[in-house]
């Protein structure tokens, strides 16, 4: 039986860029073997798109509530997504 399939776009706002937090978001989401996504926004904050086992992608939520050390989450919005996003986990260009 397999995991269903969650696919979900995520914005981080908060002190999340400069402190490393793209990088730390590919290390943790390739770990995970989710499929998706991350890059700054113009506005200041950060925005991903998480597929994979849906439980998988709530851990993956989880981890970027906190952030890597130097960050300051305050604030995460979440919702549902019908991006198929590409095998792999990448970076995308500032928007």
């Amino acid at each position: 039986m397999s995991a269903e399939i969650k696919t979900v776009r995520v914005e981080i706002f908060g002190r999340v860029q400069g402190v490393w937090y793209r990088g730390w978001t590919i290390r943790e989401a390739e770990a995970l073997g989710l499929d998706g996504w991350v890059r700054n926004r113009g506005e200041g904050h950060v925005e991903a798109v998480f597929s994979g086992p849906a439980a998988v992608v709530e851990a993956m939520i989880g981890y970027c509530r906190r952030g890597p050390p130097g960050a300051r989450v305050t604030d995460i919005a979440v919702e549902p997504c019908d991006e198929v996003p590409a095998p792999g986990f990448h970076q995308k260009p500032s928007r």
